[in-house]
């Protein structure tokens, strides 16, 4: 799913009279194997979202997705072979790319889906708002359990929104969509009892805030995790992270390329860091202390890595090599700013994403690790 920072806003609003009845079909097979899915996902524990899951079907909002192969991206259609099985597995499904085929909208993985929605712990006749609105799954799944009306759902791309529209109707489901800037929320329909976000953000977004009712829920995805906040005040919520990872499609925003070309002229330095495995065991607190990082491997001719880059929009740029050389430069020294990671978590073997905290008040965020007074890490405003 995805998200942006376009001023303007497009609104689909809901029609006074809610679509009747389905103007799609769905086989008695189809039927079969989304209720087989559904109790596949949710398996033996009890679940509200068992019939949700069985009753709104995946397919109709994914007509198509795209698949990697040795040659790429490669679409995979309606009718085409693995085309139903694709759908009904537990994976994140890409569903579109930019001009340059790089993915920039997805159906997101349903078990993470579901762990997300029972996180929310919806109740009858809250209102919620959705950041992300992608194919417009996740927002059946809500109108199918709460009804339409309580319902807004909010995507940076217009054309990902009318499509969402036109399939939901299709569903008989009408909530209010809006084309723009899901951080700065709907406040049209403001006050929201649940919030939840499916594109990867910095920080809780102010407006998330501004716009919640008095007691209200927040799951977020945060980094590389989800955070689950309760709204505890003016401006203030705390909450913790749920265990499960998450890969969400990060904010679309303008960046500043790599300087891996400026760092030759670096003279290198030793790190006392494991280079082959600190980006690995430290990725999800390292999405933290830099949320919009990207990073690559360099490999030789069998295959076995060589050398890492590290970069952040600001153009910060860092690279290191598995036998422990750096180049760093920019307004960030990315691989000093890992060391002090690195030295935090140096005597625990694996950092669950359950042990960080998060606490928003009107002076700032923060995540924190262990407890409220252990180690924490500002966060960057949206």
């Amino acid at each position: 799913m995805v998200l942006g920072g376009e001023p303007h806003r497009t609104a689909y609003r809901r029609s006074a009279r809610r679509v009747p009845t389905r103007k799609v079909t769905v086989t008695d097979s189809e039927n079969a194997r989304i209720r087989e899915f559904a109790e596949r996902l949710i398996g033996a524990d009890s679940s509200a979202w068992t019939a949700t899951f069985a009753q709104v079907p995946r397919h109709h909002f994914a007509p198509s997705f795209y698949a990697m192969t040795g040659g790429g991206w490669k679409e995979v259609k309606d009718g085409d072979p693995g085309y139903l099985d694709g759908v009904y597995s537990d994976a994140a499904l890409t569903t579109q790319t930019d001009d340059k085929g790089i993915p920039n909208s997805s159906s997101s993985e349903p078990s993470l889906m579901l762990a997300m929605l029972e996180a929310l712990n919806v109740r009858p006749g809250d209102a919620v708002f959705e950041l992300g609105t992608g194919t417009g799954y996740n927002a059946a799944l809500l109108c199918a359990r709460l009804g339409d009306a309580r319902v807004v759902s909010v995507d940076v791309d217009e054309e990902l929104v009318r499509v969402a529209r036109d399939r939901l109707a299709e569903l008989g489901y009408s909530p209010t969509l809006a084309a723009g800037d899901g951080a700065a929320g709907y406040p049209e329909k403001a006050p929201y009892d649940r919030l939840i976000a499916t594109a990867r953000l910095r920080s809780v977004p102010r407006a998330f805030l501004e716009q919640s009712a008095d007691g209200a829920v927040m799951v977020v995805p945060i980094g590389f995790g989800v955070a689950r906040l309760s709204v505890t005040g003016k401006a203030e919520a705390d909450g913790h992270f749920m265990p499960v990872p998450a890969h969400f499609m990060p904010r679309r925003a303008e960046g500043a390329a790599p300087r891996f070309a400026e760092l030759e002229t670096q003279e290198a330095r030793p790190t006392s860091v494991n280079v082959a495995e600190v980006l690995d065991r430290l990725s999800f607190p390292l999405s933290l202390v830099m949320p919009d990082y990207t990073s690559c491997t360099w490999v030789d001719d069998d295959g076995t890595p060589s050398a890492f880059g590290l970069w952040t929009g600001d153009g910060s740029t860092a690279t290191a090599t598995v036998t422990g050389k750096v180049r760093q430069t920019g307004p960030r020294h990315l691989w000093d700013e890992l060391e002090q990671l690195a030295v935090t978590f140096e005597d625990i073997g694996s950092v669950s994403r359950e042990d960080f905290g998060i606490i928003v008040t009107p002076d700032g965020q923060r995540v924190w690790y262990g407890a409220e007074d252990g180690p924490s890490w500002a966060l960057t405003a949206e």
